[in-house]
């Protein structure tokens, strides 16, 4: 079905400009409902949201990534020396090193690797001195700790998560609003049905008095009433017609059709008539509600990044306290090969141990991120208290919609039976002489209100369960419709 309506296109095309008539494509709501998860723009522009959010939390995963490093440097300088002479020393270093460097969701900071340097000098001879081991700087108190370090990938985590659910939302509010256009394309055709019927019923009233009035049996002012109720009905025969042109041009736009003609085709729809009432039960579909809602999710996880940055600013209050130390072997030989085995051969351990002591002497900075943080995640758990409220009265009000919709078609139904029977005793009337033109058009015209209420009423009955499955977070469910996971 994706391809249909492209494929059809052309081909319509020449038989219109063949018959010079208005072809028609049939169109089911599940056949709708798969074009716009198709093919809809905004649910293309929002697809996209998913792989960056994913993109960004495999950056920050990388960030505990270890990396080979190769340093290579070379300094010289000219240190004067003390005598009787002043001459001058020239010193000269080359230092290369090779480790594995990295950072653990701890904080603990480490290189395990080996370093060596040639220093020369005038009046020494070269000297090599080589160094094999592992050096770690590891906090103690500020940046110690999973809360510390975590921060970025836990955020990037819930962004994720929220970016699955907002492609959700998207989803479903297409969805809702194909139906919503559906529906509307059904009531604009049977709204043009009905009055192109009535337009019909007058017609042949006004043949029938004309017939009547030339044997004398009706008055010719009943023939120019009928013929004026029947030229009115012409101009809304015309507003129908727009009203079709309007409600499948917004369908197509739903559907991902880039093209809206004055005239476009006509789309012939077929609602599925709703035969169960859904079972209401408000703390069930409450709970459901809060389960598969995609707003109420992601407001959740909105709280747990507001959460994480809390726990973060608390963390960075603290002094700095840093543990450094190093474990490992020296070389020093005018030989670098000696030098690298003395190395290897572990002939000459070397090891330090100490700490970095940094204090504020305000804590300023970190008490005013602190507080913001902490004001933040309390609004952002008071938003979701607001939200669980809207969410209650979402529910009850949608609820409350199905049920009135249910009435509304009940009583329109009924309604239609008696206008009908009305316009047929009338008629028999009018043909008795006991009637006149006047109650019989009149009659006509409430039959067609009465009838464009009933489809009115269907119309919204069908958007009063899908707002209703909305309100819950089930439409996808219901519509049978999986998203494919990113």
């Amino acid at each position: 079905m994706t391809f249909r309506l492209r494929l059809l296109l052309p081909l319509l095309a020449v038989l219109l400009a063949a018959t010079g008539a208005r072809a028609e494509i049939k169109l089911t709501l599940d056949e709708a409902i798969r074009l716009a998860l198709e093919k809809n723009p905004q649910i293309k522009v929002d697809a996209y949201d998913r792989p960056i959010a994913r993109a960004d939390w495999l950056a920050e995963l990388g960030r505990f990534d270890p990396a080979l490093t190769f340093r290579r440097s070379y300094s010289e300088s000219n240190t004067p020396s003390y005598g009787p002479a002043t001459l001058s020393d020239l010193y000269q270093s080359d230092e290369y090193s090779l480790g594995l460097e990295g950072t653990t969701p701890w904080g603990l900071s480490y290189r395990i690797g080996g370093t060596a340097s040639n220093e020369r000098r005038a009046i020494d001879p070269d000297a090599f001195a080589t160094f094999g081991g592992i050096q770690v700087t590891q906090p103690l108190l500020r940046g110690f700790g999973f809360g510390a370090n975590l921060r970025g990938v836990r955020i990037a985590r819930a962004n994720r998560g929220i970016a699955d659910w907002t492609f959700r939302q998207s989803a479903i509010d297409t969805v809702t609003a194909v139906i919503g256009a559906y529906s509307d394309v059904s009531y604009a055709q049977n709204l043009l049905r009905i009055t192109r019927r009535s337009r019909e019923l007058s017609s042949g009233l006004v043949a029938e008095n004309e017939r009547r009035f030339k044997v004398g049996s009706m008055s010719e002012n009943d023939v120019v009433q009928a013929r004026a109720r029947s030229a009115a009905r012409d101009q809304a025969i015309l507003y129908a017609e727009q009203a079709v042109r309007d409600s499948v041009n917004r369908l197509r736009q739903l559907i991902g059709e880039t093209e809206f003609p004055i005239e476009p085709e006509n789309i012939v729809v077929e609602p599925p008539e709703i035969v169960d009432e859904p079972t209401i039960s408000l703390q069930e579909d409450l709970k459901i509600a809060f389960e598969k809602r995609p707003d109420y999710q992601a407001a959740r996880l909105g709280v747990d990044i507001y959460r994480v940055n809390h726990v973060y600013a608390r963390n960075q209050l603290l002094p700095q306290l840093d543990f450094v130390g190093s474990y490992g072997y020296r070389g020093l030989d005018t030989d670098f090969g000696v030098s690298r085995r003395m190395v290897r051969d572990r002939e000459n351990r070397a090891y330090s141990a100490g700490v970095v002591v940094s204090v504020p002497l305000t804590f300023t900075e970190g008490r005013g991120r602190l507080r913001s943080a902490r004001l933040k995640l309390r609004q952002s758990e008071a938003d979701l208290d607001r939200l669980e409220q809207d969410i209650a009265v979402s529910v009850a009000s949608a609820a409350g919609q199905i049920d009135t919709a249910r009435r509304r078609v009940a009583a329109n139904r009924a309604a239609y039976e008696l206008a009908k029977q009305a316009l047929d005793d009338e008629l028999k009337k009018l043909r008795a002489g006991t009637s006149s033109t006047f109650f019989v058009l009149n009659i006509q015209e409430q039959l067609a209100a009465v009838e464009s209420n009933l489809y009115q009423s269907l119309a919204d009955q069908r958007r009063a369960h899908a707002n209703y499955d909305r309100a819950i977070g089930r439409t996808l469910d219901v519509h049978h419709v999986t998203l494919a996971k990113e």
